[in-house]
């Protein structure tokens, strides 16, 4: 039985802050998902929803781990109408910008889709749809998606509510791949303690701290020298960050909590992860990732590309994320994505996933290869 959806209407206060309990009620994403959809679907009044995760290492093969209302064989058909997905073709040129239907394309183009008449042979009728692709960076995005039986279009205001809460769905999806795993498999803590290959330390501001993992104490030694320390040992600038997002909670921005420190050839991301809480704590976990640069551009790429895309490219191919590659080379962020595209149309692939497969298949090639 569907939830009772309410009249088209601007969403207020308390439907936000219901929509952050949803968002924060687990690490385990089909629950968080399930939670979400119930209090979208009713304030956005849509009758399905979907949420895709890209597969890290695979670019443009997706899982859809999470539906709701949906029959299942449009899931297991739709690597056939993939390429005609008038949806996936819209959002992925504009990451993390909700689009509604009439954004992607006309009516009649919509009506005329392989998409649209696949829905209707599945008795899921389509008329109208909000979508939103999610770059989590990492190498990760996600597609998130609402769709309506009615001919009613999704309102402006509706649009604008859900653009509002893109950075914390990407976030949210992100933190539920990073931890989902270890969380199903027992004790949070105990599985970070033991999770090789990722340092961390789990902290309950303001002074209590709930684990380290052994290697965390001399990484941060040897990253951080000689910078003045505070609160459970940490380096003033990382302490510094964990309490003005503990401060900001839910309302924090994307790229606020993860930071990028360079060294030749390696970078450290300290990635700051808000857990649920238990017993009134809001424990927050420091994710410390090390980096090695060895993804290359091509040789026969470096001919057509202008020094400043070359840089660019490296740094995609390296799985930086665009603000990070914008502030590392000084520039805003619209003029990195301007040399981005400039990229793209030189090397003629349509996404950053597309160039990274076509990269590794590329270096890949013995010499001389053609």
């Amino acid at each position: 039985m569907r939830v009772k959806r309410q009249a088209d209407s601007v969403p207020g206060e308390q439907v936000l802050l219901e929509m952050m309990a949803a968002l924060t009620c687990s690490l385990d994403l089909k629950e968080v998902f399930s939670e979400s959809h119930r209090v979208l679907s009713r304030v956005l009044a849509a009758d399905f929803g979907g949420l895709c995760v890209s597969r890290p290492g695979e670019p443009g093969q997706y899982d859809w781990p999470m539906i709701h209302d949906m029959p299942q064989i449009f899931f297991d058909r739709y690597p056939e109408i993939s390429d005609d997905c008038f949806v996936s073709s819209a959002v992925i040129q504009q990451p993390n910008t909700v689009l509604r239907d009439t954004e992607m394309l006309s009516r009649q183009q919509m009506r005329n889709s392989a998409m649209y008449a696949h829905c209707r042979e599945m008795n899921m009728p389509v008329e109208r749809v909000l979508s939103v692709l999610l770059d989590m960076g990492l190498g990760w995005h996600s597609g998130f998606t609402l769709y309506r039986e009615s001919r009613k279009a999704f309102s402006s205001q509706q649009r604008a509510f859900l653009q509002r809460l893109t950075p914390i769905l990407a976030r949210t999806v992100r933190n539920c791949l990073m931890l989902g795993d270890l969380a199903r498999q027992g004790d949070l803590l105990e599985q970070l303690f033991r999770h090789t290959g990722l340092e961390s330390m789990v902290l309950s501001p303001p002074n209590t701290e709930l684990m380290r993992t052994p290697r965390s104490t001399a990484l941060l030694h040897r990253w951080f020298p000689d910078a003045p320390c505070g609160r459970f040992g940490l380096p003033q600038v990382l302490l510094e960050a964990l309490e003005g997002l503990s401060r900001s909670g839910e309302r924090m921005r994307s790229g606020q909590d993860v930071l990028t420190f360079r060294r030749p050839g390696r970078s450290l991301k300290v990635t700051f992860l808000r857990l649920p809480g238990q017993l009134g704590r809001t424990p927050w976990a420091l994710l410390f990732q090390e980096v090695s640069h060895e993804a290359q551009v091509p040789t026969e790429w470096r001919k057509r590309l202008t020094p400043r895309e070359l840089d660019v490219a490296e740094r995609v191919l390296n799985g930086w994320d665009n603000q990070t590659i914008a502030d590392d080379m000084g520039n805003s962020l619209n003029t990195m994505k301007t040399h981005l595209k400039r990229v793209f149309v030189k090397l003629a692939v349509p996404s950053r996933a597309k160039l990274i497969l076509l990269a590794q298949e590329r270096n890949a090639e013995p010499e001389g290869a053609s």
